[in-house]
C-alpha cells in the first residue's frame, strides 16, 4: 500500500503539509536573526559599545534566549495537549475524544507486518514507544527551557556590563523577574491557543480541515 502510494503521488504531495512549516520556520527564523542582529547592535550603540557581526551574534545570549523562548513555550503546549487529550474532555471539540466508548487510539498495539519495529519487539521497548510523543515534547521542553534561561542570563549580564553594574550567578538569575516574565508571557499565549481551537471547534468549520468536525455536523458532536 505504502509503495503504491509513493508511486502515485510526488514527494511534495506526499510531504507538502511538512516541507510548507518547515520552510515558513526558517524563513522566519531568518527574518528574527536579521532583526534582531539590528536590534541588538542599535542597543549595543545606546550604551557606547562596538557594534558586532552577524556570526558573532548568533551566539549571544540576545539571540539564544529570544530562540529558545518561543521553542520551549511550543514545545509546552505540545506536551501538555498530548498528554491532557488522552483523560479529559472536552464536549462538542472536534480536539477531544468521544466522551464514552473505545477509541482507535486506546486500543492495545498487535504485532503485524506493517506495525513499527518497536510493536514487534515488545516488553519496555513498546511501553516507551507507546509514550513516545510525549517523552519527545517533554524533553524538546526541557532542552529548550534550559537554552532559553542559558540565553537569558548570557545576555541580562552582557546589559549589565554595559551598565558598569556586577554581573549574577545563575542561582540568582533564578530570582529575577525578568526570566520569569520572559516565559510567564509566551506560555500563557499558548494556553490560550489551545483553548482557542478546542472551544472553537465545538461551533466553527473549516471544509476539508482534518482539525475541524465535517461542515454538517451537530454543534454537540465530539470528536472529527
Amino acid at each position: 500500500m505504502n509503495n503504491r502510494l509513493k508511486k502515485k503521488y510526488g514527494y511534495l504531495y506526499r510531504n507538502g503539509l511538512s516541507i510548507a512549516f518547515i520552510l515558513m520556520f526558517l524563513v522566519t527564523l531568518a527574518a528574527q536573526a536579521l532583526t534582531g542582529y539590528k536590534e541588538h547592535n542599535q542597543m549595543l550603540a545606546e550604551e557606547q559599545q562596538p557594534e558586532i557581526g552577524f556570526s558573532a551574534y548568533l551566539q549571544t545570549g540576545h539571540f539564544i534566549s529570544a530562540t529558545f523562548e518561543n521553542f520551549e513555550s511550543e514545545f509546552l503546549q505540545m506536551a501538555l495537549y498530548v498528554l491532557m487529550t488522552v483523560k479529559l474532555r472536552q464536549l462538542g471539540s472536534a480536539e477531544s475524544k468521544k466522551l464514552d466508548g473505545p477509541e482507535e487510539v486506546d486500543r492495545e498495539p498487535v504485532p503485524g507486518k506493517d506495525a513499527p519495529w518497536a510493536v514487534k519487539k515488545g516488553g519496555w521497548i513498546l511501553k516507551l514507544y507507546s509514550n513516545s510523543l510525549s517523552i519527545a515534547f517533554v524533553m524538546l521542553f526541557l532542552f529548550s527551557w534550559g537554552m532559553h534561561f542559558y540565553g537569558s542570563l548570557v545576555d541580562y549580564n552582557v546589559e549589565q556590563q554595559a551598565k558598569a553594574k556586577p554581573v549574577v550567578s545563575a542561582l540568582a538569575y533564578l530570582a529575577e523577574p525578568r526570566f520569569w516574565f520572559e516565559t510567564f508571557q509566551n506560555w500563557q499565549s499558548e494556553f490560550l491557543s489551545v483553548a482557542s481551537i478546542v472551544i472553537l471547534t465545538i461551533f466553527l468549520r473549516q471544509k476539508g480541515s482534518p482539525e475541524s468536525k465535517p461542515v454538517d455536523a451537530p454543534d454537540l458532536e465530539t470528536g472529527k
